[in-house]
């Protein structure tokens, strides 16, 4: 898989999850989290979702760009994002935070593959 490639997947997932978290917080949460939504939890899902959609949009702008090291600090930056965000979701499902344990395999899947593609990616700027 080409890096542009990477960075458009990379991007659609993190536009998609962060439309639905910004504009439905409750059915981010009840239906595809498994979690009781309150006040707080929805306000923290829609400022989640705009960072994800402006990260989303960022990769969508540099995905065509020549190696340099503005794109390697791009693309490290994702990857620490996908280490920090590791886990949040099976630590919430451990704490009875998330009902059921497909609230967080999928996600915690997807963040070791986009973190394995950000740090392939990262090494070819270098």
């Amino acid at each position: 898989m080409s890096r542009k490639t990477f960075l458009t997947f990379a991007a659609f997932i993190a536009c998609t999850i962060g439309t639905i978290a910004f504009l439905f917080p409750t059915t981010l949460l009840v239906d595809m989290k498994s979690a009781q939504p309150t006040g707080a939890g929805l306000v923290m899902a829609r400022t989640a979702g705009a960072f994800l959609f402006s990260i989303g949009v960022l990769n969508i702008l540099v995905r065509s760009h020549e190696a340099s090291p503005t794109l390697a600090a791009i693309l490290l930056a994702n990857a620490l994002l996908q280490v920090l965000i590791l886990p949040v979701d099976p630590l919430a499902y451990m704490f009875g935070i998330y009902a059921s344990p497909m609230s967080f395999l999928p996600n915690t899947l997807l963040h070791l593959v986009l973190l394995a593609g950000f740090l392939h990616f990262w090494r070819g700027t270098r």
